[in-house]
């Protein structure tokens, strides 16, 4: 099986948990990561830089099990509107 473009494979998922509780904070929801892709892929297509970066760093703190800067969140949640 492939796995799907886009879809982070954790071979620990207890990991992120145990990071969330750490920093006092919860990993993003996946629901806001997988719009972090979709807007990733329409800020490329449009070359809107401050938007690919805030994508990025979206994806990169649910991969470290870290929370997202909230303006980070706002953009890529109010992207298409």
């Amino acid at each position: 099986m492939l796995p799907q473009f886009g879809t982070a494979v954790r071979k620990n998922k207890s990991l992120t948990k145990n990071l969330a509780a750490e920093t006092g904070g919860a990993a993003p929801e996946k629901a806001t990561v997988d719009a972090a892709w979709l807007v990733l892929e329409a800020a490329n297509d449009l070359g809107d830089h401050a938007a690919i970066e805030a994508c990025r760093r979206v994806i990169d703190a649910e991969l470290n099990g870290t929370v997202p800067g909230s303006s980070d969140v706002d953009l890529v949640l109010g992207y298409f509107r």
